[in-house]
């Protein structure tokens, strides 16, 4: 019982976040935006749908339970959870599962984006992890983790390169990645 609860919170979550992007991605169009990424975003969409067929099928097919580390990894869950909302409410409008840019539209770097350039990112990341673990999904934890880390192998740099072609993405982010001969002490 507790494991449907868990799941269907997510799954919920998951599809108001769907919802909110669709409304997202309309208003940007609306003023300009262009997508990008339409090749590998099919992928992304299966990753994710059969993340939660295989964990579902895993904890069911093999009689998960509830892990000893359960407190641990609710917590952990909660963090990633309010890193999500703070991602999300930070980009507000520009947010997106897509790569939506604005041409010219001023990068955002409040909220989470003030410390890395791709919070939302890490939180799926960690997610991929903490999720399965809660209900002992080993296998999916680790087959998933692995597929994010390629996904995201193609998605950042994509993503990246459009927000250099259209914003002012690369002066917005020099102070997160410092140049390197200012690191360097010359002798």
């Amino acid at each position: 019982m507790l494991f449907f609860l868990f799941i269907t919170i997510i799954i919920l979550q998951r599809v108001f976040e769907l919802v909110v992007a669709k409304n997202n991605e309309r208003w940007m169009k609306e003023r300009g935006a262009l997508e990008f990424g339409h090749r590998h975003y099919p992928w992304i969409v299966l990753t994710h749908v059969l993340f939660f067929v295989s964990y579902i099928f895993e904890v069911l097919f093999f009689e998960k339970g509830l892990s000893r580390l359960w407190p641990m990894l609710l917590l952990l869950f909660v963090i990633t959870q309010a890193g999500r909302m703070w991602a999300l409410f930070s980009l507000g409008r520009f947010w997106n599962t897509k790569i939506i840019v604005l041409p010219g539209a001023k990068v955002v770097k409040r909220g989470p984006y003030q410390f890395i350039k791709h919070p939302n990112y890490a939180i799926v990341a960690a997610e991929f992890l903490v999720i399965p673990l809660m209900f002992q999904a080993y296998i999916t934890a680790i087959v998933f983790t692995l597929l994010n880390i390629l996904i995201l192998s193609i998605r950042i740099p994509a993503e990246e390169k459009a927000l250099r072609e259209l914003t002012e993405y690369e002066d917005a982010f020099l102070r997160i990645r410092p140049e390197p001969d200012k690191d360097i002490k010359k002798v």
